[in-house]
């Protein structure tokens, strides 16, 4: 049997060009990644982790559980695109073997199998799950359509606009399985078969349309389906459709621990195009809900980065509050991908601006305890008065690293670009902290935590949040708080909760102390209070105005006080409230006998 025809050639020519880019890309990746995560994918390769990663793609890359979980309708869309073309492609395959065995059939005889299958004998098994696939993914394309035009009915207030290479896979896209329908139709008219799809419609147009028409729409039709995958197939390499041959590596690489770094490396290149820009992280963006700055969200950071036109601009504005990587359904990391696009923007170490490091140890006291308050936490003192009543009250011996000032510790730096000067600091804290012979380090400000925590080498050292180690005080009765008939209503800091985790113990404790009642977007919802350190491009105003949407939240609740765990926040807060705001170790230690 002869599997060609002319109008295969598109396709052929797009499969060809398509393959060779993407295994080109792939090489230049995987060569230039260090040598340690080479190692990484070595021992990767043969262990359980490849099992767990084949079971994320299946169920992410062609099931898209993470946006079912957002919006059903829209994981639907996703799924039926994903899901049913491999379905089309694998049962295509199968109906092949069925037909002719397991002899060698050239790529375009699997994809045209049914032009160039007219003279064997029907499997109407066959036509009638191809044409169940067929609905399936035309529904998805009928979606897809519809979300161009009416994005919030999938649960979308706004889609992503793209750029014009982006418009043409994509228009190639919508257009590959009408033709398809159209062409398998037609072939069905002039020689019968199909199932209730593609043969009822071919029966319609037999009964409706001449045969020597239905000859040259025969032709025009596999020519316009080949034409559009062929399109498609050359357009997708350098389009956001880059993400279908990059996500499924991704989720390799990351099972096998591989991760991006505060200095830019080739992984990053499979983080950045396995972006689909669906769009589902600019709704969670409070710069685009609140302020309307709609141009600097995570997709379009991640395609301008992609494409080598980031600016500072774009890179600058994030607030790295995290929601929107709660929300991408491929969890790129895209924070640190934020920060190692700033780091090779700004960072312009200069060895002499470290000379105040020389005596600059302010500690005080002794202790196996260390309490280092950070630097928004010495501008707002109550925080460091109610810490120190809680340590007495708890009988701690405590050393006080910069109570009367020290160095920071590091991380706003680090948001900003700059760190290498941020890793200076980190040593000099270190050293600290191991000279005084602490066990344990509460701070108070979740910043602080978070590059405690994940950028020091505090081994040997316990991190604790001021919550935690409050918390761990009840739980051993070393603190006999008296509970009170106070309404509370809790914001969860982005860099405590999304950050590192933590919601449970700040809740623990409020509810100890008097009654907790939850505002609607909380936890993992949580808005940022708006006066990030990360973010250096928005105004005082507008940060005002974010925290004034936040703090309205808050207020529904009908709560006495607005009680957070950062300092940050507590400061941002209390500008955008008449009510009391109040630090979590306030609230204990006003109730402690």
């Amino acid at each position: 049997m002869n599997f060609y025809a002319p109008f295969c050639l598109p396709f052929i020519v797009g499969a060809a060009v398509m393959f060779a880019v993407v295994a080109g890309k792939w090489s230049v990746w995987l060569w230039r990644l260090p040598r340690a995560d080479k190692l990484r994918i070595a021992r990767g390769l043969p262990s359980a982790a490849t099992l767990r990663a084949t079971g994320e793609v299946i169920g992410e890359s062609l099931l898209h559980r993470r946006i079912f979980r957002i919006d059903p309708l829209l994981g639907y869309m996703h799924m039926s695109l994903a899901f049913g073309w491999f379905l089309l492609i694998a049962v295509g395959w199968a109906e092949t073997i069925a037909h002719l065995g397991l002899r060698f059939v050239p790529l375009q005889g699997h994809v045209f199998f049914k032009y160039f299958a007219t003279g064997l004998p029907h499997k109407p098994f066959f036509d009638l799950v191809m044409d169940l696939l067929l609905l399936f993914v035309l529904s998805g394309v009928a979606l897809a359509w519809g979300k161009r035009f009416c994005s919030k009915a999938l649960g979308m207030r706004r889609t992503t606009r793209h750029v014009v290479g982006d418009r043409i896979a994509l228009s190639a896209l919508w257009f590959i399985f009408p033709a398809r329908l159209v062409a398998e139709s037609t072939t069905c008219a002039l020689y019968g078969g199909g199932g209730f799809l593609t043969g009822t419609l071919g029966t319609w147009m037999h009964d409706h349309i001449s045969v020597m028409a239905l000859m040259n729409l025969e032709t025009a039709a596999w020519w316009i389906y080949s034409s559009a995958l062929g399109l498609f197939f050359v357009a997708m390499p350098f389009s956001r459709y880059m993400h279908i041959f990059t996500e499924v590596p991704l989720i390799f690489l990351r099972h096998y621990r591989l991760q991006s770094g505060e200095k830019e490396s080739s992984y990053d290149r499979f983080q950045v195009e396995a972006c689909s820009r669906c769009g589902i992280c600019i709704d969670p963006c409070q710069l685009q809900s609140v302020l309307g700055v709609d141009d600097v969200q995570s997709v379009y950071f991640l395609r301008d980065r992609r494409y080598g036109m980031l600016r500072r601009e774009v890179a600058d504005n994030c607030l790295m509050c995290g929601r929107c990587v709660e929300k991408c359904p491929v969890n790129i990391d895209l924070n640190t991908l934020r920060l190692n696009s700033r780091d090779a923007m700004h960072n312009v170490p200069d060895e002499r601006r470290y000379d105040y490091f020389r005596g600059l140890d302010r500690s005080q006291g002794a202790g196996k305890v260390g309490y280092f308050a950070g630097c928004m936490t010495l501008l707002t003192p109550r925080t460091l008065t109610a810490m120190e009543r809680i340590f007495t009250a708890a009988g701690d011996e405590v050393w006080w690293a910069d109570r009367e000032g020290g160095v920071c510790c590091g991380r706003p730096l680090k948001l900003a670009g700059e760190t290498d000067s941020a890793r200076r600091m980190m040593r000099y804290n270190t050293e600290l902290f191991r000279k005084h012979g602490i066990t344990t380090l509460v701070t108070s400000c979740p910043i602080c935590l978070k590059v405690f925590r994940e950028d020091y080498d505090l081994d040997g050292i316990e991190v604790l949040h001021h919550s935690e180690y409050i918390l761990r005080l009840l739980e051993t009765r070393r603190l006999t708080p008296d509970r009170r008939t106070t309404r509370y209503t809790y914001h969860d800091p982005c860099e405590l909760g999304r950050g590192s985790g933590i919601y449970e113990a700040p809740r623990t404790v409020i509810e100890a102390v008097g009654e907790l009642l939850e505002p609607a977007a909380t936890r993992e919802n949580a808005p940022c209070c708006g006066s990030s350190v990360a973010n250096t491009a928005i105004s005082d105003t507008q940060q005002l105005q974010i925290a004034r949407t936040v703090t309205a939240e808050l207020e529904d609740t009908g709560a006495e006080v607005v009680v957070t765990a950062c300092p940050l926040c507590k400061k941002a807060l209390g500008r955008g409230t008449t009510r009391p705001v109040a630090d979590l170790a306030e609230i204990v230690a006003e109730s402690l006998n």
